[in-house]
This record gives structure tokens, sequence and C-alpha cells, in this order.
């Protein structure tokens, strides 16, 4: 007895990859459409019983498929240009609820929609389950070859943090068991600069003392950068920074505001609130000097409230603010003659004092400061202090003493 899916026509081949054919199962004539991805074929009734239009309802079931993102056999939903698009929304829903900063959303966003590089262009319409390590990494290597000048560490890193947040939505949907592993490239740590000092220099080629005396001598001598006088509050400021490890950013120390500020004793300090600094929420003591730092800022502005600013307090926009500031210390700099860094080979700016204060405390401290305590007050990892400060300190007595310190206890 012949099977009912025996031929009854021969299989007529419209195309490459697409076929009708007739079996004894059907009066109708049934379309074969062929699936790369798959490695396989669609099969779809055309029905029709005339092999005329068999074939005109065969090239429709071709377009409709293409139409509706089942073609090749990828529907719509599963495609990396889903999850993408829905990345974007998830984000920007989190931006709108603070849990999320509008400039890493923004970012995101970017490297997704980029004409050059866009992971939507490179990865679109693929089947995220065939997105594997192998074809991420080509992808990485067609970026880097987008253009002559190399990608930064940071723009590579965000790149593969992208990927992989898009297929964790795969994921959590179940299109997919588990991300496939990315190796993420080699961080060049780029050199930080700071001020020289003494005992790194001599007590005449002292670099931040320099900065300090010419802080000074530009308040007294009423010197106006772009129109704006500079004070002493240029000098308070520097001094700030080094007290107290903060960032010169709009986030740290262009956030504060005096309901920031508790000055507490035992020992004597300061203990400041930063909301959304670089590395979040965090509470952190200052060095002593910076109490009598901070009582001057307040007799600067004696009817200052708590919700003031500790610096350039009638400046709302804090934008305007820091750039005031960002002008006044590049003038500095230049009368100084300190504008570039030749140790590191990069130019100074305000994040130099940051890097001074953690170079200083580390020398100053002959070895006996706490690092876990200082990255915390700081702001930072025990890991930074190690790449960035601990290993360009020279080798000295007291660093070896403390190498050497047991404690309480005798060393053995």
């Amino acid at each position: 007895m012949k099977s009912r899916n025996a031929l009854t026509e021969k299989i007529v081949r419209l195309r490459r990859g697409l076929a009708i054919y007739k079996v004894g199962l059907s009066p109708f004539w049934q379309c074969r459409i062929r699936v790369p991805s798959k490695r396989g074929y669609v099969v779809r009734s055309t029905h029709e019983t005339s092999r005329i239009q068999a074939r005109k309802s065969a090239e429709e079931l071709v377009a409709s498929l293409s139409h509706d993102g089942t073609l090749d056999g990828i529907p719509s939903n599963r495609t990396f240009e889903y999850f993408a698009d829905r990345l974007i929304k998830i984000q920007y829903e989190a931006v709108s609820n603070n849990k999320l900063s509008r400039q890493q959303a923004r970012t995101d966003e970017w490297l997704i929609n980029n004409e050059r590089f866009g992971l939507r262009q490179y990865f679109g319409r693929h089947d995220v389950s065939i997105i594997k390590t192998k074809a991420i990494n080509q992808y990485l290597t067609s970026m880097r070859e987008s253009r002559n000048k190399p990608f930064s560490f940071t723009t590579v890193n965000n790149v593969i943090s992208v990927i992989r947040k898009v297929l964790r939505l795969a994921q959590e949907d179940e299109v997919i068991e588990s991300i496939p592993e990315i190796r993420r490239p080699q961080r060049e740590d780029n050199p930080r600069p700071f001020f020289r000092f003494s005992p790194l220099t001599s007590k005449e080629m002292d670099e931040y003392q320099k900065v300090l005396r010419i802080a000074k001598e530009m308040a007294e001598k009423k010197i106006s950068v772009r129109w704006i006088p500079v004070t002493l509050e240029l000098y308070d400021f520097i001094l700030f920074l080094m007290h107290t490890f903060l960032r010169p950013t709009l986030t740290e120390i262009m956030a504060l505001r005096h309901r920031d500020v508790t000055i507490a004793s035992n020992p004597k300090r300061l203990i400041l609130t930063v909301k959304k600094g670089k590395t979040g929420y965090r509470q952190s003591n200052s060095l002593e000097a910076a109490v009598s730092i901070y009582k001057r800022c307040r007799q600067r502005y004696p009817k200052a409230i708590s919700d003031d600013y500790v610096f350039l307090p009638y400046y709302q926009n804090r934008q305007t603010a820091i750039a005031i500031m960002q002008r006044q210390f590049r003038e500095l700099l230049r009368r100084a003659h300190l504008r570039r860094d030749d140790y590191a080979g990069v130019n100074h700016s305000l994040y130099s004092l940051r890097h001074t204060a953690l170079c200083m405390r580390l020398v100053l401290s002959h070895g006996k400061v706490n690092i876990f305590n200082l990255a915390t007050s700081a702001g930072t990892s025990v890991d930074q202090l190690q790449r960035f400060y601990l290993k360009k300190l020279p080798p000295s007595a007291e660093l070896a003493r403390n190498l050497q310190t047991f404690g309480s206890e005798e060393a053995m």
C-alpha cells in the first residue's frame, strides 16, 4: 500500500531554497522553504490545487514569513535586536526611577545603535541562541578594524557589558540556557598625574606647595578668570580636596551641602556623606585639617543654611560652579608652569589633587596607614591603590618596617 506521505507530483524547484510538491495526504501543493540558520526547512500548505496558483502562493508565503520575522526560522522575539530594544526601554525606566544614571543609559543605547560598529547592525536579526563566544569575538575584531585609532579599554569593556545585558534578558526569558563566556580585554593602566612633594622631591622643587602659594597670590592680586575674580575660596577648595579625598566632580565635592558635613571629635575630623559618588553612597572620614578649612567656608558665607552647597553656593547650576573652579585652576597651573606632568606624560587637572592626596597619605604615614580604611574613605578600592599608587612609591625603611610588623607581638 502506498504511503500517504509519498509524492504524487514531482518536486518543483522555484529557486534556491524554495520548492513546491504534492503528497497523497493532501490535495494541496506544499511549500518547502530552506532555513539556513536551522539547517532545515519550514513546510507550509499553499492551500492551492493548481500548480500555477501554488507557485504564486509560495512566493507570498516567503514574503509573509519575512515580514513577521520568522524568515530563516527566527521569530522576532528571539532576535538580538528584540532584546536590545527591551534593554534600552528597561534602562530608561530605571533612569526615571533614579536607579540608573542617564549617562549610562545613553551610552548603552549609543553602543547598540551606532551606525559604524553598533551591535544592532552586526547582530540585529541573529537568533540569540546562535550567538556564541566565537561570534562575539568576531564582532569585537570587526569593531577594532572599523577605525584606525584603537578603542579605549572602557569602550570595549562597555560593549561587552551591553552584550551580556542583552543576552541576560534572553536567558531570563529561557530563550538561551547560559550567557557565552566573553574574555574582557586586558586593561592598560594610564598613569595618574600628581604633584611631587617632599620627601619625594626637594623642598625647593615641591610642586604641591607651589600650587598653594600661587593660589594665594592670585587671590591677593585679585586676578580674574573670565571676569570672575579668584578668591581664597580656590585655595580652600584645593586644601579641602587634599584633606577629604573627594573627587572634584559634580557628584562629589560640587554636590556637597552643609547638611552632608558633620564635625566629629576623638579624633577631630569631618564625617562626609557622599550620596551619589562614583562608587555610590558612602560616608567617609577626613583628615583633621579639613575641620578648620570647613569652618572658614562657613565664615565665608555666614548666612548659609543646611541646604546650601559648601563651595560656590550662589551657583545653583553646579556645572557652572565646577567649570569656574576648573578654569581658575588651569590658570593657576599656567602661572606655576605646572600644566604638564613630565613623569606621567599627561596634563594636570583638578583630579591631580586627589591623586596627590592619596600618594601623600601613603608616603607621609611612613607606611603605617591602613590602606583598606584609606580606600573606604576615598571611595576607591585597595586594588586601585595598589595598581596606581603603592607600586609607584620608592621603597623606604618605613615601608619595610610596616611589612615586618606583627601587631603587638614580637617578630619571631
